[in-house]
C-alpha cells in the first residue's frame, strides 16, 4: 500500500455528502465494482460512490485529496486490463449516473452527454437525428462513453473515421483536487494554448475525472454493405486490403479479419453464429463493410471489387450481404470471438500493434510456443485496417506459471523488436502498467511522469495503473 486506509468517519462523510442511496458498502453491493468482466482481477474496495453530477465528482475528490485517499474512476467496467477496478482497497468512483445525452446541434453535428452514457444509448440517440456515433465496441451495450475516452477505446470503426480523440471537442474532468476543469465549447478549431483535454483522453483516470463530453457525430450513412471473404493465406490478406482502399475508397467503413481457427470456435460454440461457408475450410477470412450516401453506388463498387479480388486469386470465396440482417449476421461472427474464446476457457488477451509484415507472424510464433499444451486455443483475430491485432490464449484454468510464463515476456519482446506497440486500443491497466518500456523510451515515461506529479502530486487517480511506483518497472 501507498496510501491511507478507508475509515467509518470517511464513509459517514459521504453518506452525507451523497445520500445513502449513492454509497456502497455491502459484500454483494460491491462484488461488481471489485471485479472485471473477465474475472482476472479482483480488488477490495470497501467502498463504492456514484455521484450524479459533475459537482458531486468535485466535491468528493476534493475530501479524497485532503485526506490522501485513492480513487478508482469506473465506468462500465468493460475493460480487458484492469485498469477499472481497485488493486487494494481503493474507492470506486461510478460514473453511471452521469446518464444524460443533451440536445444534438445540428450545425456542429455534435452531442453533449455525460460520461456515463452507454455507447450504445448514445446510437440510439444519434440514429433519431440520422447522425452515427463515430465508434463501435462488441462491448457497446455495457461500455460507457467516459470510459471509452479514458482508454481511448478504438474500434471498428477506426479505419472510417479515425482514432476516438479526432471526435471530441469539448471535455469536462475533474482534478484530483477537485478543480473542475470545463472546455466545452465544440468548436473544431481552436489554437488557443494547449489542448488539454487531449491529455486526458487515454490517461485511464490517472490524470483526471471525465464528466462531460461534446462528440462529433457525423451524418449516419444511407446504405451499408458487407461482403464476407474467404482468403488462403496471410500475404493474400494484406493484398486485399491494399485492393480494398484503392477500389472502395471512400465508402470503406470497416476491414476486419479472423484466421481459421477463431472462425471455427466461435462456429461451434455460439449458436447465434452461423459459418458464411459450411463444409470449407480457409486459412483467413476478411469481413469488409462500405457505408455511403448512394447504396445503387456502393453495392456496385463492392460487387466489381468481389469479382477483382477472385480473379487476383486473393480470394477463394466470398458472400455479399443480401440486406441489413444479413450484415448484422456477419459483425456477429466477428464480434462473436471474445465471447467463443471465453466459453472456451480462461483467457490471457494481448492487444498490440505490428506492422502488418510482421503481424501474424506473432500469432504464429505463439501457436508454437504453446504446441502440444492441451486444451488451449491460439487465435489471431482485429482490425488489420488499422494495425491491431487481437491475440488471444484460451487455457483450462488461469495458471501463470504454466502458461504465463511462456508468454510473458515473449509477447512483449516480439512487439517491441518489430517496432509495434503493447498497447493498440486497451490501454495499459493493471496488466501492461509495468510493460511500458517496451514500447515507450526513458525520456517518454520520465516526461509522463512529470505530467502526472502536475495534475495528481498526491498519486490518490488511479494509482498502480499506467505508471506504477519505478520499483516495480521492468
Amino acid at each position: 500500500r501507498i496510501l491511507p486506509a478507508l475509515t467509518a468517519d470517511h464513509v459517514a462523510h459521504f453518506q452525507r455528502l451523497l445520500g445513502e442511496n449513492s454509497v456502497f458498502t455491502g459484500a454483494d453491493d460491491l462484488k461488481p465494482y471489485n471485479t472485471d468482466w473477465m474475472g482476472r482481477y479482483t480488488g477490495k474496495a470497501a467502498l463504492a460512490l456514484r455521484p450524479r453530477s459533475t459537482e458531486d465528482v468535485s466535491k468528493v475528490l476534493k475530501f479524497c485529496h485532503d485526506n490522501n485517499l485513492a480513487v478508482v474512476p469506473q465506468g462500465g467496467n468493460t475493460g480487458l486490463v484492469g485498469g477499472s477496478v481497485p488493486v487494494f482497497d481503493e474507492i470506486v468512483l461510478s460514473l453511471s449516473s452521469l446518464s444524460d445525452i443533451g440536445a444534438f446541434d445540428p450545425d456542429a453535428s455534435v452531442f453533449t452527454v455525460g460520461a456515463g452514457v452507454v455507447l450504445q444509448n448514445l446510437e440510439t440517440a444519434a440514429a433519431a437525428v440520422r447522425a452515427t456515433v463515430p465508434l463501435d465496441l462488441g462491448a457497446k451495450g455495457s461500455c460507457q462513453m467516459g470510459g471509452c475516452l479514458a482508454a481511448n477505446a478504438g474500434g471498428i470503426r477506426f479505419l472510417r473515421y479515425g482514432p476516438l480523440r479526432a471526435s471530441v471537442l469539448g471535455m469536462e474532468v475533474v482534478l484530483a483536487d477537485g478543480t473542475v476543469l470545463s472546455e466545452m465549447a465544440p468548436l473544431r478549431k481552436d489554437n488557443t494554448g494547449y489542448d488539454l483535454k487531449q491529455l486526458m483522453i487515454g490517461s485511464e483516470g490517472t490524470l483526471g475525472v471525465i464528466t462531460r463530453i461534446a462528440i462529433a457525430c457525423p451524418p449516419a450513412p444511407n446504405a451499408t454493405h458487407a461482403a464476407i471473404l474467404a482468403v488462403p493465406s496471410f500475404s493474400d490478406l494484406r493484398k486485399l486490403l491494399r485492393a480494398a482502399r484503392n477500389s472502395l475508397g471512400e465508402v470503406l467503413s470497416a476491414f476486419e479479419f479472423m484466421d481459421s481457427h477463431g472462425v471455427a470456435l466461435a462456429t461451434s460454440r455460439l449458436s447465434h453464429v452461423r459459418d458464411p461457408f459450411p463444409g470449407e475450410s480457409h486459412g483467413f477470412y476478411a469481413l469488409v463493410e462500405t457505408r455511403g450516401s448512394k447504396g445503387a453506388h456502393d453495392a456496385e463498387k463492392l460487387e466489381g471489387f468481389l469479382e477483382e479480388v477472385m480473379e487476383e486469386g486473393l480470394v477463394e470465396n466470398g458472400v455479399l450481404a443480401q440486406d441489413s440482417a444479413q450484415v448484422e449476421a456477419f459483425w456477429h461472427l466477428r464480434e462473436g470471438m471474445p465471447e467463443a474464446m471465453a466459453k472456451a476457457g480462461k483467457v490471457y488477451k494481448y492487444d498490440v500493434s505490428l506492422p502488418l509484415a510482421s503481424y501474424y507472424e506473432l500469432v504464429e510464433a505463439v501457436r508454437e510456443k504453446m504446441a502440444g499444451m492441451a486444451d488451449v486455443h491460439v487465435v489471431g483475430w482485429g482490425h488489420i485496417g488499422d494495425g491491431n491485432l487481437h491475440l488471444n490464449i484460451s487455457v483450462p484454468e488461469y495458471d501463470d506459471a504454466k502458461y504465463l510464463s511462456v508468454l510473458e515476456p515473449f509477447v512483449y519482446e516480439f512487439v517491441r523488436d518489430h517496432k509495434g506497440s503493447v498497447s493498440a486500443e486497451h490501454g495499459l491497466g493493471l496488466m501492461k502498467a509495468g510493460k511500458i518500456r517496451y514500447s515507450k523510451s526513458e525520456e517518454s515515461v520520465a516526461m509522463m511522469r512529470k505530467i502526472k506529479a502536475v495534475f495528481d502530486p498526491k498519486g490518490i487517480l488511479n494509482p498502480y495503473k499506467m505508471l506504477p511506483p519505478v520499483e516495480v518497472e521492468v
